[in-house]
């Protein structure tokens, strides 16, 4: 089988969709054509767009299945088109994104998502929303979630220090203001490891790192006396598997996809009140040893090999259909 991917998004982000995407190329066992086009910077996203994701991608030749690791892709497709679907925020919170964004995704995605022959959501949570927010046929949705690589184990070095560590792009919904508050109420060191992204997201008492490699957030991981999750809306919450992959425990909101994710495994909070997340970060700390163990059997639940074999069954259903 031949596939045409979409790879795209490693040119432009380490987060996120980028880390679903080469994981999943890593694990593959079908011969992979990568496509790809520009790179950051606003012309080449209006190009990109505009003209090669709705009119270029689509023309592809010589493929058995298209498959785009979010949900920009082509209006229509010579091959059969799969769609990956991380979250869809923008539809939620359109606030908490740049202008550009939240007018031109509501009106081109519903389109790509017609055009899919299938589409893979990450969570239940999020095969909902599309059924919910944009009437997705729930019958051509396949739950495949994310996983997390190999370096992030319980065993290795570990960082220095007290404090408690979030992960993710510096943007609204990630809701590090209240963090900071909670940190400061427990006298916790707040370290941010992430990309910078949209938005006005002030650092006042945090410690920001910036990205980081792996192996170094890794490290960061097993250090932290917690890690720290509180997200307004998430699809998955890759942070919280590697976390727990680790051996940390988890603080992350109650409801949504970040509770489907954490599994019975970490605290759960209301992301909105300052207070409850600092209660929930001394309720971590005092219950490491189980949190721990909970959270490494959760974390062998997301398997690379087991998201590829999914994978690879969504393609063969997309191209017998």
């Amino acid at each position: 089988m031949r596939v045409g991917i979409d790879t795209t998004p490693l040119r432009l982000t380490r987060a996120g969709t980028a880390r679903y995407l080469r994981g999943l190329l890593e694990h593959l066992d079908v011969d992979v054509r990568p496509l790809a086009f520009g790179s950051a910077g606003r012309a080449w996203v209006l190009a990109r767009e505009l003209l090669w994701y709705p009119f270029v991608l689509g023309g592809a030749g010589g493929l058995d299945v298209l498959h785009c690791p979010t949900y920009y892709g082509p209006l229509r497709s010579r091959a059969p088109l799969v769609v990956t679907v991380h979250d869809l925020s923008v539809f939620r919170h359109p606030g908490a994104f740049p202008p550009w964004t939240r007018t031109f995704v509501p009106r081109f995605v519903p389109h790509v998502l017609r055009a899919a022959r299938q589409v893979i959501a990450v969570s239940e949570f999020t095969r909902d929303e599309l059924v919910e927010l944009l009437g997705v046929d729930e019958r051509k949705i396949r739950v495949v979630p994310n996983a997390v690589e190999d370096v992030f184990t319980a065993e290795g070095p570990a960082a220095a220090g007290e404090y408690v560590l979030a992960v993710g792009t510096l943007e609204p919904r990630k809701n590090l203001p209240r963090l900071a508050e909670a940190a400061r109420r427990v006298g916790a060191e707040l370290r941010v490891v992430g990309a910078p992204g949209w938005g006005d997201v002030p650092l006042d008492g945090v410690h920001w790192l910036g990205e980081r490699p792996d192996e170094e957030l890794a490290r960061l991981y097993r250090g932290a006396a917690a890690v720290a999750y509180p997200s307004l809306y998430e699809g998955f919450g890759i942070p919280i598997v590697e976390a727990m992959a680790c051996g940390t425990p988890v603080v992350t909101s109650a409801g949504g996809a970040t509770e489907e994710i954490a599994g019975g495994a970490a605290v759960l909070v209301d992301p909105r009140d300052p207070a409850a997340i600092a209660a929930g970060l001394e309720e971590a700390v005092a219950r490491r040893d189980e949190l721990r163990a909970r959270g490494l059997e959760r974390a062998r639940a997301f398997s690379w090999d087991e998201v590829a074999r999914r994978t690879v069954d969504v393609y063969r259903e997309a191209a017998g259909g």
